[in-house]
């Protein structure tokens, strides 16, 4: 039975009109992005009541919150990429063994993680970049983060298998009832419970594991790959397909990572109140930026069915499909934050200072959001096709190969200033890097 449903799922995937099939599977993904970025924009706007540092505190945790989704994303883009393609190529063995590699592989690391951290947190803290008003904070809020680093990594984990099996529905169903539930868990904790910022996160706590759990348990049902220890299979040969499907995503999230840590240090000379508007955009640009996710990852699923089946032609359908969507959907995003910018910062502190440098840094974004589609687009397929070189390089451009080196140059230079243009700066640059690369790859499917 369970053959033969696997089966239908790939006459589905292979024989679909792909713009019908891709907003199935994008319209679910956007509900999960979106969902990935109420859970940091609830603890932001919530915390803003407790004060401007308190609003930097949140801002400080972001990076390690970008290490924790790395790790989630490495491991379950890297066995998620290969399940799709093992689908594919109708090989369900094989696709069952990498999804529990996959699943157990992420909690142990994400355990032996987590208690390092707690065991030097004052020292992680400052690494993260909190200044001396902010650090008591911080250290309240990271330590359940933390404690909670092994469900998130799971949860996302679990969150990415299913896309990459085309069951987007049930990937949304769980991360839309923990981001409902954190969204009602933070003013109870917050305000009804009297537990402040350490509320904020402890919310997040317990809405992550709730996720995990739906997760695990609808994840197993219907024509899914189920989760089961007897298939945890830790060999070098699996090991290496999950690194060169995962250590894309890795990458990307982790020179994310860094270049927040750097970002903060930066903005720490200027106050917290430009730490906490910083923070605040970073935020924004997430849920703007999971429009194009969100199509990127409803094409993901096709493309690797249709890659593992060498239906070449209609993968390249799917690819300029996806372009042309969320190209135009940025854009429109992008006009909308421009014009509404000042309000928008308000939503989440009603502080003068943090209101004006918000307002400009969103704004600047703005500029160069339309053009991270084609980015982004083309660094989905590279990496769910296998092409780990290419998709290597397209991570690593806009995070680390060029934002980091414009941070250093602009900052001095333009001060405050320097740090809001390095992003845009950086976008638009990765853009032009993206596009002979991805050209030659598309070419080389004949």
């Amino acid at each position: 039975m369970a053959i033969k449903q696997q089966s239908n799922k790939f006459i589905q995937m292979t024989t679909a009109p792909v713009e019908r099939l891709i907003c199935s599977l994008a319209i679910p993904s956007i509900a999960i992005m979106l969902t990935t970025a109420f859970y940091n924009m609830a603890d932001t706007y919530f915390v803003g009541s407790l004060g401007t540092s308190a609003v930097g505190a949140v801002g400080i945790a972001f990076p390690l919150m970008a290490i924790i989704q790395a790790m989630g994303l490495f491991f379950g883009q890297g066995s998620g990429n290969y399940i799709s393609r093992a689908l594919g190529a109708e090989e369900t063995e094989g696709a069952s063994k990498m999804a529990a590699t996959g699943f157990f592989t992420a909690l142990i690391v994400m355990a032996s993680l987590s208690i390092l951290g707690l065991l030097n947190l004052p020292s992680l803290v400052r690494l993260l970049g909190a200044t001396e008003t902010i650090l008591p904070y911080a250290m309240e809020y990271i330590s359940f983060i933390l404690v909670a680093s092994p469900w998130m990594a799971a949860a996302m984990v679990l969150n990415q298998q299913l896309r990459f099996q085309g069951s987007a529905v049930i990937a949304m169903v769980g991360m839309l009832t923990g981001a409902i539930l954190n969204v009602f868990l933070d003013p109870l904790f917050i305000f009804v419970f009297d537990l402040g910022i350490r509320g904020a996160a402890q919310a997040t706590m317990c809405s992550q594991i709730v996720s995990m759990a739906i997760l695990l348990i609808g994840g197993s049902k219907k024509d899914n790959i189920r989760i089961r220890f007897k298939h945890f299979s830790p060999r070098l040969s699996i090991y290496r397909e999950m690194i060169r499907g995962g250590i894309p995503a890795l990458l990307r999230q982790g020179l994310m990572s860094i270049s927040t840590i750097v970002i903060n240090h930066f903005a720490g000379v200027y106050g917290d109140a430009a730490i906490a508007a910083i923070s605040i955009v970073n935020r924004i640009y997430i849920l703007a930026g999971s429009i194009m996710f969100g199509f990127g990852q409803g094409f993901q699923p096709v493309c690797g069915f249709n890659y593992g089946a060498k239906l070449y032609a209609r993968l390249k359908r799917a690819f300029w499909f996806c372009i042309r969507l969320s190209s135009a959907g940025l854009l429109l995003t992008s006009v909308v934050f421009a014009i509404f910018a000042p309000r928008i910062i308000a939503l989440f502190r009603n502080d003068p200072e943090v209101i004006r440098i918000g307002a400009l840094g969103l704004r600047l974004h703005c500029i160069s959001l339309p053009f991270t589609a084609w980015l982004v687009i083309c660094n989905m397929m590279t990496q769910t096709i296998g092409k780990a070189l290419e998709a290597s390089l397209l991570s690593m451009s806009r995070q680390g190969i060029f934002l980091l080196p414009a941070l250093f140059i602009l900052t001095p230079l333009k001060g405050l200033l320097g740090i809001q243009l390095s992003l845009p700066a950086s976008d638009i640059v990765g853009f032009i890097v993206a596009i002979p690369l991805a050209t030659r790859v598309l070419r080389q499917m004949k």
